[in-house]
């Protein structure tokens, strides 16, 4: 059919599809989050919440993996919403009814011109083909010094005026984020405090709001320590793979390979990384506290790393009405049989339950399973501990920075262990003297989900199996 068109008409033909393939490109906002097929709305449950909180929270973080639509499909996406009033019927999150003046940033200008406005406007060779739709966008002014980069656009709003986005980096310092009001505030990937009070600033008298969008590879710096669940006010979602049906397995799979061991929590579930040096970097005197007499009606618990060179235990009491885990007693002592040591852990509570490293090995070349029996059978409630490495670190030092784990005073192999624990260059935790900072890691990632409160004097011992405990 084509042969029997004139040379006049297959142009014509020509330039209507390729018209059509430009106006598809154009439209990618309508692409995503559909009510039904694979990668339908229901199945991204934590970009839904990062959008709801919007109602209700000034200051907004997604603290994600890498690749899982945290630029694109969260910031980009909802800032589009804004700049052009073109909110989907779903849309449960924070509304504009007027144009927006919107600033974006990332780390340097070369990195905000390739990532945010690539996925905000499209690429310099192909405007319209990113998050904004090709006909909102009216005007872009390009930016000194940054071949390529973009100082604002202009875009259309539903409304008939017009919005403003204009880009800038942290690298240019606190200084270039001064200026004026701001209705919305997009910060992808972590800025510097400065930085990011900067930005803050500039949505207080217009009510305004603050997105940030960012894997924390940076470890637990002030900002993303501030977005924690503990420090209140702001809204955090911490997104993994598992967590997005876009990511195959073989996707998965292909990048861990690539990531180095210390990064996989940040890269793959968005907790944050920590890098060389000390792992506690909390004053100690923020958490170390004088002893005192626990109250019978706090839960205990105590947590277990077993070995012939040293065995070593932790117990911990915790104060439900202010989420407060006390450390107040530890054992450590090296060379001596499991005897030894069960009778001097029962010597602190026979009731108190336990948590042991799973992959312990004791005397005799016993794994740890079968000295774990042994234990229970020395008459030890014990469970095997979940030993997370980075993720129970992580626990740990948001109790310590937080100020709902304390230490007593009393416990100096404790505070000898925390004083050394430290990561080498590349990031790997230096395996000497840490046998309570494991103890401390189980305890608080699944040994306080077995404490219990001291029984009465009447209360007969449990036998093994028997369950009592409280939830924490």
């Amino acid at each position: 059919m084509l042969a029997d068109l004139s040379t006049a008409h297959k142009l014509e033909l020509i330039s209507l599809l390729e018209e059509k393939e430009r106006r598809v490109r154009q439209r990618k906002l309508w692409t995503y989050y559909p009510d039904e097929g694979p990668l339908r709305r229901e199945l991204y449950q934590k970009h839904l919440a990062f959008f709801a909180a919007g109602v209700s929270h000034r200051e907004r973080a997604a603290m994600a993996a890498n690749r899982v639509g945290k630029s694109e499909g969260i910031g980009a996406y909802e800032v589009t919403l804004h700049l052009t009033g073109l909110y989907p019927d779903w849309w449960v999150g924070r509304r504009f009814n007027k144009p927006v003046n919107v600033l974006c940033g990332g780390d340097t200008g070369t990195t905000t011109r390739d990532i945010i406005v690539a996925k905000l406007l499209g690429p310099a060779s192909d405007r319209g083909t990113g998050m904004i739709p090709g006909d909102c966008i009216e005007k872009v002014r390009p930016s000194a010094g940054i071949p390529d980069g973009v100082d604002f656009a202009v875009i259309k709003h539903v409304s008939g005026k017009s919005s403003i986005v204009q880009f800038r980096s942290y690298d240019q310092g606190r200084e270039a984020w001064q200026g004026t009001e701001r209705d919305v505030v997009w910060f992808d990937e972590e800025p510097p405090e400065a930085v990011y009070t900067e930005g803050l600033l500039r949505t207080l008298t217009t009510n305004g709001i603050v997105l940030a969008t960012f894997t924390p590879l940076r470890g637990l710096t002030d900002v993303a320590l501030a977005f924690l669940p503990e420090h209140g006010g702001k809204f955090c979602v911490q997104i993994d793979w598992d967590e997005v049906p876009h990511l195959s397995a073989e996707d998965k799979a292909d990048l861990m390979n690539s990531i180095p061991p210390y990064q996989r929590e940040a890269r793959t579930k968005g907790i944050p990384a920590l890098g060389s040096g000390v792992i506690y970097p909390v004053a100690e005197s923020a958490y170390v506290v004088e002893p005192f007499e626990i109250p019978k009606y706090w839960p205990r618990a105590f947590a277990m790393d077993v070995g012939w060179n040293r065995t070593a235990a932790i117990w911990g009491a915790w104060d439900r009405q202010s989420d407060v885990v006390y450390l107040y007693d530890e054992h450590y002592l090296g060379e001596s049989p499991p005897q030894i040591h069960g009778d001097a852990i029962k010597a602190r509570g026979w009731w108190i339950p336990g948590v042991i490293d799973p992959a312990s090995s004791g005397s005799n070349q016993k794994d740890g399973t079968a000295l774990r029996d042994e234990y229970i059978t020395l008459g030890l409630d014990l469970e095997s501990a979940d030993n997370t490495v980075e993720a129970g670190i992580h626990a740990v030092y948001r109790r310590l920075a937080s100020g709902r784990l304390k230490v007593f005073r009393t416990l100096p192999n404790f505070m000898s262990e925390i004083r050394l624990y430290r990561r080498d260059e590349k990031g790997k935790i230096v395996k000497d003297r840490d046998h309570l900072m494991d103890c401390a890691r189980y305890l608080i990632m699944s040994g306080m989900g077995r404490a219990m409160t001291e029984p009465v004097e009447h209360y007969q011992a449990p036998t093994h199996g028997q369950s009592s405990v409280t939830g924490y």
